[in-house]
């Protein structure tokens, strides 16, 4: 007696198997009408033959069936997903990478044609946003949180100025007044924390307290002290040697010289903080000593 192997089948694969027999038997019993039946009478025969098939017929048959399946030998279970990694070894994997690129803000940001400009000995902190046309000058300092937004109109950082921390510096596309809409902060100025200045021009060797606010078209001359927390109206102007404050600001004193012998040297102290905070974030390594030193060597001029 030959043994045929046994193929396991879907449940789906069996019951339709067992249907079609079960309408093969009914069809082979009955008598032909016909000769040749057509497609569509068999089609029609199987239809009726399946209508007639109880539940009852088909439990056993299933019931087989569903032992065969739990008897036989089930495939090899796929390995279980992984697991998410945790912060914690997120964080360990990409600790060598550099945190300042996902936060989001960059520090020269430039708008259309215009690119902002610093020179190589200025320090801009990495916080700082500098955007559109915004120059600063050798020994300038932009400090921790300050925003230099150039999309209207220009904006000049001169020699040895200094923006210090969450001031805001933004230029209108014209002044109310007439005068010159672009700010101008120029050679030994200090720009103390918190302060606004929107198309103002602050002449060399200025004091600016902090939280202060400069209008559009104002203008603080040489040589002159503007008071913490005032506020200077549009197209009001500052005279040389005098002590502004107040909101709206007024006129306080004259300055004495030795006031005014100090404003620099404030300008030139800042300016020597600024340097240990610039040898933290220094842009270039110091390969360029070994390039002269060979130059040097191979009598080459530098």
């Amino acid at each position: 007696m030959d043994h045929k192997p046994i193929c396991i089948q879907s449940p789906a694969q069996t019951l339709v198997l067992l249907l079609f027999s079960s309408v093969t038997t009914n069809t082979s019993h009955r008598a032909p009408t016909a000769p040749n039946p057509s497609p569509t009478t068999t089609t029609t025969m199987a239809a009726a033959s399946l209508s007639r098939l109880s539940r009852r017929a088909a439990a056993p048959s299933l019931r087989c069936l569903l032992s065969a399946t739990a008897s036989a030998p089930s495939p090899a279970a796929a390995p279980p997903p992984l697991p998410p990694p945790s912060a914690a070894a997120a964080a360990s994997a990409g600790a060598d990478r550099v945190r300042w690129d996902y936060r989001g803000q960059r520090q020269l940001v430039p708008l259309g044609q215009w690119m902002p400009k610093v020179a190589v000995d200025a320090y801009v902190a990495p916080e700082a946003v500098l955007a559109g046309q915004v120059t600063v000058h050798d020994g300038a300092s932009v400090w921790s949180g300050a925003v230099l937004r150039g999309d209207l109109n220009k904006i000049t950082l001169g020699f040895c100025a200094n923006v210090q921390e969450r001031c805001v510096l933004h230029a209108a596309w014209s002044a109310p007044t007439g005068l010159p809409a672009e700010t101008l902060v120029d050679r030994y100025v200090t720009v103390g924390a918190y302060c606004l200045l929107r198309s103002c021009t602050i002449e060399t060797e200025c004091i600016i307290g902090q939280h202060s606010i400069l209008m559009e078209g104002s203008l603080v001359e040489t040589n002159s002290i503007l008071e913490a927390g005032s506020i200077l109206p549009p197209g009001r102007r500052i005279p040389t040697g005098e002590l502004w404050a107040g909101n709206p600001a007024r006129f306080v004193r004259k300055l004495t010289n030795e006031e005014i012998m100090e404003i620099p040297k404030l300008a030139v102290a800042i300016n020597d903080l600024m340097q240990s905070h610039f040898s933290e974030f220094l842009p270039y390594s110091t390969a360029y000593l070994e390039v002269e030193k060979l130059k040097k060597s191979f009598t080459i001029p530098l």
